[in-house]
């Protein structure tokens, strides 16, 4: 208190200040994922699409494989960006331990189609965020969807279409593959490729100034 009674402002620590100037990458080449976090009004400073390799290991597991991927994104990015908020994630559709691939044709789409027809299955991101002077934090979030029995007229369809090419399990939910989804359980923008609330919650939680998007 000064000898007024008034509070005299706390001045912001030297980090508090940093993280507050500090940019926002995203390490990412989904246009998917930009285009979710333009939706919550979050328009990242950088966009820079990290060079891994992202075969699966024998053996990996979906969510550790999501994760570790992840995280190599952005400790790609990392030493480039210093100072900066840096945020990575990977989506993966498993059906039980099976990963399945970013359909790279026509016959990849089929075949993941004809897996998923009339069964559950589920989508995992993993999310990655480096903030600027602290360690990374982590944090994988999963959504189980159900596919109804598609016929093979609606597959041939939808291999047609070309929207499955270059989707993790061969499909995208906010096209054409919504009409084969009977239920969707957890974050509906996870199955399109970043979950929204925990982002943005990883974010604030690591010192992004709150209300800043």
């Amino acid at each position: 208190m000064t000898r007024s009674g008034r509070s005299r402002p706390l001045a912001a620590s030297p980090e508090i200040a940093a993280d507050t100037r500090a940019p926002f990458v995203l390490a990412s080449a989904s246009p998917r994922r930009l285009a979710l976090l333009r939706q919550v009004g979050l328009e990242p400073s950088v966009v820079i699409a990290p060079e891994i390799d992202e075969t699966p290991r024998k053996g990996e597991v979906p969510r550790v494989y999501a994760l570790r991927v992840a995280v190599a994104k952005t400790e790609a990015v990392v030493p480039k960006e210093a100072g900066s908020f840096v945020l990575a994630a990977d989506t993966v559709v498993a059906a039980g331990r099976r990963i399945l691939p970013k359909a790279d044709g026509d016959a990849e789409v089929e075949r993941c189609l004809k897996l998923l027809s009339g069964r559950r299955h589920q989508v995992l991101t993993a999310l990655a965020l480096k903030p600027p002077g602290k360690p990374m934090r982590t944090r994988v979030v999963m959504t189980r969807v159900a596919f109804k029995v598609l016929s093979p007229r609606e597959i041939a369809a939808y291999v047609a279409s070309g929207e499955g090419i270059g989707k993790a399990g061969g499909y995208a939910v906010q096209g054409r593959a919504e009409a084969f989804v009977r239920s969707i359980n957890g974050s509906y923008s996870n199955v399109v490729g970043l979950p929204l609330y925990e982002t943005l919650a990883l974010l604030e939680g690591s010192g992004w100034p709150s209300g800043a998007v």
